[in-house]
């Protein structure tokens, strides 16, 4: 059961409480007054037999930087994923019969550990970093690590006089290479490889036999891990909540990766990928670093423009939940759709969820994890939230924080446009379904809008949309093509004494 829960799909009913320094014996009571999900209370669940299980997401305390102690769980390398994460407690599943209506008392006891990730082991073709990050171990009165998987080209070690070209994918936390890279064929069921081709998308090991080829161009790709205590991803960016991830990513982490691998040290040799949560991060990484990086394959990012936080203008909505100017028949807000449109949650049953798998913006899931990349640190420590996980009244001090902090990257763009504008002509490529499930498609029609409408100078980039029908996970062109269309834009970026050759040997 454990398994089941905080994954999309359908929810089994599951129930969350806050202990603090629980003792071995000590009983942790979930009783009809515990929130749950979807199933508000236990009275609520219908008689008859369950297979039942507890977990323990073991938190650890935190003296930060600012001042304010908080108790967070500090992730073990898993990328915050509770069910999984090495240290945390869980129960053995016990089949059981339960009746609200004659009241039920059950036992569970916390008797297992999860045992510590195993690391992958480095090949040929892929390496893996981790390091500690001196900033983040600073903020964070602990010791952070920040990591990077490196998926090397084929010949680098026969070829040791050559210097490469670096692609920074984005992504959320995971310790394999960039583009599903495997050097294994999964023999992948036809009707994935048909789901695939319809968003032109290749396997791990088709992108391999390009990758390998005799014609590919010769790149490095580097993925980056940075988990933090909220989320198993920072967003890249320097956070009041999070800590100064953007710092360290920018200061420490690249650095090493580029101290340690023979990457051409320049910006047109380096370049931006990522999908959703990766999506978001690939391009703030260019808009807030324009002559740091030579350009950007954007895919279905997160919400680019908060005028649409997904169906959500935070700035002007008073609720998350119902949409505005309807005072009697309420229009429900909904999180995710499938790709013929069918609503299958909304911003309501998101928030209860997370609200009760952790407290305080403790939930690791996706719309607390925007909370405290993007917002305000309250006096208790943790994050403010943008909306009332029950009721879904929006804070609009919240929102202008955020807008004013610069995470609203098309009114970041539009403030800022007369000063990078010139550093990002030619670089930005984004790529979204026009029907992506998370409603992402909305703040990328705001932020073309706004990039197509600037002069002195234009931004003559591109703006691709999947239709009909295509969802979260659509791109224009496969990995493949877009490594070779990164190839051949540092090619015409590179300065005229670039030895171009040295990175295209057969």
């Amino acid at each position: 059961p454990r398994f089941q829960v905080g994954s999309w799909g359908s929810h089994p009913p599951f129930f969350g409480v806050d202990v603090s320094r629980l003792k071995p014996g000590q009983p942790a009571v979930i009783d009809a007054s515990t929130l749950g999900f979807p199933t508000r209370s236990l009275k609520e669940l219908p008689a008859g037999d369950y297979y039942v299980q507890a977990l323990a997401n073991v938190y650890t305390e935190f003296h930060r930087a600012d001042g304010h102690t908080i108790w967070a769980h500090n992730d073990q390398w898993e990328g915050q994923q509770f069910n999984s994460s090495p240290g945390n407690l869980y129960s053995k599943v016990e089949r059981v019969h339960l009746d609200p209506a004659a009241g039920f008392d059950i036992k569970l006891s916390l008797t297992q550990m999860i045992p510590p990730v195993k690391a992958p082991d480095d090949t040929a073709w892929v390496k893996h970093i981790k390091i500690q990050s001196k900033l983040l171990s600073r903020f964070w009165g602990r010791p952070i690590y920040l990591g990077a998987v490196v998926l090397l080209p084929r010949g680098y070690d026969s070829h040791p006089e050559s210097d490469y070209p670096v692609i920074y994918e984005q992504g959320h936390f995971g310790l394999d290479p960039a583009f599903r890279f495997t050097s294994t064929d999964e023999g992948v069921p036809e009707r994935v490889l048909k789901f695939l081709r319809s968003y032109n998308i290749e396997t791990g090991y088709q992108f391999y036999e390009a990758w390998n080829s005799n014609d590919f161009p010769r790149m490095i790709a580097v993925t980056f891990q940075h988990p933090t205590p909220f989320f198993d991803d920072s967003y890249a960016v320097n956070s009041a909540n999070n800590g100064p991830y953007g710092d360290a990513i920018m200061t420490e982490l690249i650095p090493y990766v580029e101290t340690h691998f023979r990457i051409i040290r320049k910006p047109y040799a380096r370049v931006l990928t990522g999908g959703s949560t990766g999506g978001w991060e690939s391009l703030a990484l260019q808009v807030f670093h324009p002559d740091f990086f030579g350009g950007t394959w954007t895919l279905y990012p997160d919400p680019v423009d908060f005028t649409h936080d997904q169906l959500v203008n935070i700035y002007s909505d008073d609720n998350a939940f119902f949409a505005p100017g309807r005072r009697w028949l309420r229009a429900v807000r909904p999180l995710h759709r499938d790709s013929d449109g069918q609503v299958t949650t909304t911003m309501q049953q998101e928030s209860q969820l997370e609200e009760v798998l952790g407290s305080h913006g403790r939930s690791g899931q996706q719309l607390e994890a925007w909370e405290a990349v993007y917002g305000p640190v309250g006096p208790d420590g943790y994050p403010i939230p943008l909306w009332d996980k029950r009721t879904g009244k929006i804070d609009h001090s919240v929102a202008v924080y955020m807008r004013e902090h610069g995470y609203d990257l098309t009114e970041y763009l539009r403030r800022n446009w007369p000063k990078i504008g010139h550093n990002l002509v030619g670089k930005i490529h984004i790529n979204v379904g026009d029907m992506d499930n998370y409603y992402l498609n909305l703040a990328c029609y705001d932020l073309e809008k706004f990039l197509e409408s600037t002069t002195n100078p234009y931004y003559d980039g591109k703006f691709e949309y999947g239709r009909p029908e295509k969802g979260h996970g659509w791109q224009s062109t496969t990995q493949e093509n877009m490594v070779r269309m990164m190839a051949g834009h540092i090619a015409a970026s590179a300065p005229a004494d670039a030895n171009l050759k040295q990175w295209h040997y057969k």
